[in-house]
């Protein structure tokens, strides 16, 4: 019998290893799937800087490849943490290298902004996403504000509301992907 469970690409704005946004995806993977396949997405380091010379029919290859996981997905959710009231350079570089796509028009997202604040990177990372024609809406989006204090050195959740709230989002998230 295949395996028709909807593909979702789960990309981690933090560069880290094992980062807080990590274990946040990781919990997100291992609480739906069994209805969907996700994959964590923990390449943008290897995605070159955004260059519109290179933006051509055949740009780099780790850009070619990361469009194309975006494309074959159904749904994509990230998270990421905040860098300077902003949103960390290789997310936005890396989502600057779809600006001249189709690949998240209409796409099905949820966005989580895990910081010590990340009031000002959510904002701009729902604004990029609004311009590049992302769908989301404000139940398939969070804010986790002090994501250090919420996890144990394992990355388990130990903060009620923030696992309430993950929970949440995720019910959330598999609505807007089921409709």
């Amino acid at each position: 019998m295949p395996d028709n469970k909807k593909k979702i690409i789960a990309v981690s704005g933090s560069t880290r290893k094992n980062s807080s946004n990590f274990k946040i995806l990781k919990f997100i993977s291992e609480h739906t799937n069994s209805q969907y396949e996700v994959e964590i997405f923990e390449d943008l380091e290897s995605i070159p800087h955004f260059n519109p010379d290179l933006d051509t029919e055949n740009p780099p290859e780790e850009v070619t490849i990361f469009r194309n996981k975006i494309l074959a997905a159904d749904g994509v959710i990230i998270c990421t943490p905040e860098y300077v009231f902003s949103l960390p350079g290789s997310l936005k570089n890396a989502l600057e290298w779809c600006v001249s796509t189709t690949v998240f028009s209409n796409k099905k997202v949820g966005l989580i902004t895990a910081s010590a604040s990340g009031e000002k990177g959510h904002e701009q990372l729902s604004l990029i996403m609004k311009t590049i024609e992302a769908k989301f809406d404000d139940k398939t989006q969070l804010l986790i504000q002090g994501i250090r204090g919420k996890l144990d050195d394992e990355g388990n959740i130990i903060d009620e509301k923030t696992l309430l709230n993950l929970r949440e989002f995720i019910r959330n998230f598999e609505k807007h992907i089921e409709n």
